[in-house]
């Protein structure tokens, strides 16, 4: 089948309303009054962050997931099509409304969130089941955040199995704390690229060594694209088992300012490399390149760049 698609990003989809600078270390208190500079309206989640880093940076790319029937839906879909996201595949969802949160960020630059999760959380089997032939379009797919996905959980491998069939490459993220072992080692031998943090990756396998942790999941049958991402230390790489690229980090190419959605832009970065041909280790560069813009800017996406500015960054071809 064509491939329209390089990659279909699904899952979660929030509208940020940015506000600072706001005293965390105080209460506010009712009837008080905080000046603030201008509130800046972004969108963030999986979707939004790796989506942006893929399609900046030449990938044909497209959205998957639930928005409500709202003016925050129309935020994200005028968003998407400004970076040139196909949104033939937000789905409006009956009841649910459009993920949002309120950003709350102090001098220092440390946030509190005010959250409502809304429509994506009620992504389930049918779903994707029903859109098979749209992720047959496509040669890669990115699913996130799995662990905050409760109505999809148990039908994972199911999904991803299915989406394997149609030739689709699958990558899974997950976010929070990680979750646990399941239902990942039910899923880890149908996914093609799994690279959590070292954070939520400690908390599935109970492992901290970066490569037990990945002896872990391949002793769960994962068979593709393992890692796990260090943050300023880089991240460390597995194609196949007993094998590891280290991946070290890149100066940031300007002062951090945010590091929200560093760790999406890794994996969109990552997609991208695969996707255009190039080798793990400079796949690997491309992505550490990407988190490295991503936290020079305010959000998780004004500060991303395209393929060649990327690279250069990266020093790979």
């Amino acid at each position: 089948m064509n491939k329209i698609f390089d990659a279909i990003v699904c899952g979660s989809c929030v509208v940020d309303v940015l506000v600072r600078p706001v005293p965390l270390e105080t209460p506010i208190g009712g009837g008080q009054l905080v000046r603030t500079e201008p509130l800046l309206l972004t969108t963030g989640g999986i979707v939004s962050n790796a989506g942006t880093t893929l399609a900046r940076m030449g990938m044909r790319t497209a959205a998957l997931t639930y928005v409500g029937n709202d003016e925050w839906a129309e935020v994200i879909r005028t968003r998407y099509a400004s970076e040139g996201i196909d949104t033939s595949q937000l789905l409006t969802h009956p009841s649910e409304p459009t993920s949002t949160t309120a950003v709350l960020i102090d001098p220092q630059g440390e946030r509190s969130f005010l959250h409502a999760v809304g429509a994506p959380k009620q992504l389930k089997k049918s779903v994707f089941l029903s859109k098979l032939d749209f992720f047959a379009r496509s040669r890669a797919m990115l699913l996130g955040y799995y662990s905050l996905l409760p109505n999809l959980q148990e039908d994972l491998p199911e999904v991803l199995k299915a989406i394997q069939g149609v030739g689709c490459i699958t990558a899974l993220d997950a976010a929070g704390d990680g979750g646990t072992m399941e239902p990942l080692s039910a899923c880890l031998p149908f996914l093609d690229v799994y690279i959590p943090s070292l954070k939520e990756a400690k908390h599935q396998t109970r492992q901290s060594d970066p490569q037990k942790i990945l002896q872990t999941y391949r002793s769960a049958g994962a068979k593709g694209l393992l890692g796990v991402k260090l943050g300023e230390q880089g991240a460390l790489l597995s194609p196949r088992a007993d094998e590891f690229t280290e991946v070290s980090p890149i100066t940031p190419p300007g002062p951090v300012v945010d590091t929200t959605g560093a760790g999406d832009s890794f994996l969109g970065g990552l997609l991208t490399g695969i996707l255009r041909g190039m080798s793990v280790a400079d796949a690997g560069r491309l992505a550490a390149a990407s988190g490295a813009c991503c936290v020079t800017g305010l959000g998780a996406t004004s500060a991303i760049r395209d393929f060649e500015a990327t690279a250069k960054l990266a020093g790979v071809g």
